[in-house]
C-alpha cells in the first residue's frame, strides 16, 4: 500500500541534516544520516488532516483536545497493554523538554542524575546545565556486540542524593530493546533506594520482530508509581517538525510535584495543526507503521550484508529497535578524528560520532537507515567502495 523506495528531496527545505552540512562536516557533498528523522515522507493521512484542519481561516490559542491523548492512550493500550488515564497526560514538544522539567522536579543543584552510556547526548547535556551532579553508569558491551545493564556498578554509585535516573527504552543508538527481567531490576532496585525514573519511550513502536517493548510502567504497580513516560509520534511516523510529544505521569504525588515545575515554565498547548496530526498518526497510522518497519529492516539488512564482507573492519551491533545502526568501527585502527574524517572525505557520508554519544563511543559511528531505498543503497554503495579502496590500500 505504500511505497518506500523514493521520496520528495529535502535538498531545498530548512532540515537540519542538509543545511548544517557544511558548518558540521566542512562539505556540502556528503549524504547525510545523521540527525534522528526519516528522510522517509510523512504519512498521507496525517498531511491530509493537516489540510482539512486549514480549510477553517482561523488559527489561534487552541487547548490540546482530549481525543488527541485519548487515541495515543488506545494505541498504547493496544500495542503495549500498558494503560494511562487522561488526567496522567501533559503535552510537551519534545522528549528533551520533559527530561529538563522531570530534572528540575525531582533533584536539586548538585544532586545525583544516573545515565546510562553510551546514550543520546542531551541525557548528560541537561543534567550538567541543570547543575545536577552526572552519575555514569555505564552499559556493558558484551561478545557478540550488544549491550546490557552493569547493574553492579549501578548499585555501587547510588548514593543518598542519588534523585533521579534517566532510561533510554528502546536505547539510542545501541539499538536495545531492553527485556522485562532486564527492566524489572532497574525498577526494583530504584523502588527500594527511592528514584524516579524518567523513561524516554520515543523509539517503542520502532522495534523489530521477535523483540517486544516492554513499557516501564506496566512492569508492576511499583514500578507505575516511580515513574514517567515520554512518549510521542516524532520518531515513528516523521513527524518531529510538528513538536508535539506527551509525558505520562500515574502516580499523582509526582505528577503533582512535575506540574509544578512545568507550569513555571509555560508550554502551554502548542499548535493546532500539531493536534490535528498527533491524533490523525495515532488513529491511522497501524498499517503505514507495519509497513515502514518491514521497509527499514531491508535497509538494515543491505548494510548488515555488505559489512558482512568487511567485519575485520566495521562491525554492526545487532539491532532491536530504532532506525539507527551503531557501528563499531575499532577495527579501522583510526582514531576518533580520523574515523570521522574517514567517512566524510572517503565514504561521503555523514554520519554521528559515537564520542558524541559518551566516552564509551569511541571508536563508533551512529548511522540512520531510515531513508528510501534508492538512497539507502547509495549509502550502502559508498561505503562499500570506500572499504573496498582502503582493504586494497592496506594489501
Amino acid at each position: 500500500m505504500f511505497d518506500f523506495t523514493t521520496a520528495a528531496s529535502r535538498e531545498q527545505s530548512n532540515a537540519e541534516k542538509y543545511t548544517l552540512r557544511e558548518e558540521l562536516f566542512g562539505t556540502e557533498d556528503v549524504l547525510p544520516a545523521w540527525v534522528a528523522d526519516m528522510d522517509i515522507e510523512t504519512p498521507a493521512f496525517v498531511l491530509e488532516a493537516v489540510k482539512k484542519r486549514l480549510e477553517y481561516p482561523i488559527i489561534g490559542y487552541e487547548e490540546v483536545p482530549d481525543s488527541a491523548f485519548l487515541a495515543q492512550i488506545a494505541w498504547m493500550k493496544k500495542k503495549y497493554n500498558v494503560e494511562f488515564a487522561l488526567e496522567d497526560m501533559f503535552y510537551s514538544h519534545s522528549v528533551v523538554a520533559s527530561m529538563a522539567v522531570a530534572i528540575e522536579a525531582f533533584s536539586k543543584k548538585g544532586e545525583g542524575v544516573i545515565v546510562q552510556t553510551p546514550v543520546y547526548s542531551p541525557f548528560f547535556h541537561t543534567v550538567q546545565k541543570l547543575g545536577r551532579r552526572l552519575v555514569k553508569n555505564a552499559l556493558v558491551l558484551q561478545e557478540d556486540g550488544s549491550y546490557t545493564f552493569d547493574i553492579a556498578d549501578l548499585k555501587a554509585k547510588i548514593t543518598k542524593d542519588t534523585k533521579l535516573l534517566l532510561l533510554c527504552s528502546p536505547h539510542n543508538p545501541v539499538g536495545r530493546v531492553w527485556k522485562r527481567e532486564e527492566l524489572e531490576t532497574i525498577a526494583k532496585l530504584c523502588y527500594e533506594r527511592g528514584i524516579v525514573v524518567f523513561t524516554d519511550e520515543i523509539h517503542s513502536d520502532l522495534v523489530y520482530a521477535p523483540n517486544k517493548h516492554i513499557p516501564f510502567a506496566s512492569l508492576s504497580t511499583y514500578a507505575r508509581e516511580i515513574s514517567l513516560t515520554a512518549i510521542g509520534v516524532g520518531k515513528t511516523f516523521n513527524m518531529a517538525g510538528f513538536a508535539m510529544s506527551s509525558v505520562a505521569v500515574p502516580n499523582v504525588k509526582l505528577r503533582e510535584q512535575f506540574r509544578e515545575t512545568y507550569e513555571k515554565v509555560h508550554f502551554a498547548h502548542g499548535s493546532v495543526l500539531s493536534h490535528v496530526a498527533f491524533e490523525a498518526a495515532y488513529k491511522e497510522g497501524d498499517e503505514w507503521l507495519r509497513e515502514l518497519k518491514i521497509h527499514l529492516m531491508q535497509n538494515y539488512t543491505l548494510l548488515a550484508e555488505m559489512l558482512h564482507e568487511y567485519s575485520a573492519w566495521i562491525k554492526l551491533t545487532p539491532i532491536e529497535g530504532t532506525y539507527l545502526a551503531w557501528l563499531d568501527c575499532r577495527g579501522m585502527g583510526m582514531r576518533d578524528k580520523e574515523l570521522r574524517k574517514w567517512f566524510v572525505e572517503e565514504a561521503k557520508l555523514g554520519l554521528n560520532a559515537g564520542l558524541a554519544f559518551g566516552r564509551e563511543g569511541s571508536g563508533f559511528m551512529r548511522l540512520n537507515f531510515a531513508v528510501p531505498l534508492d538512497t539507502m543503497l547509495n549509502i550502502v554503495t559508498q561505503l562499500e567502495n570506500a572499504l573496498h579502496r582502503r582493504v586494497n590500500a592496506k594489501n
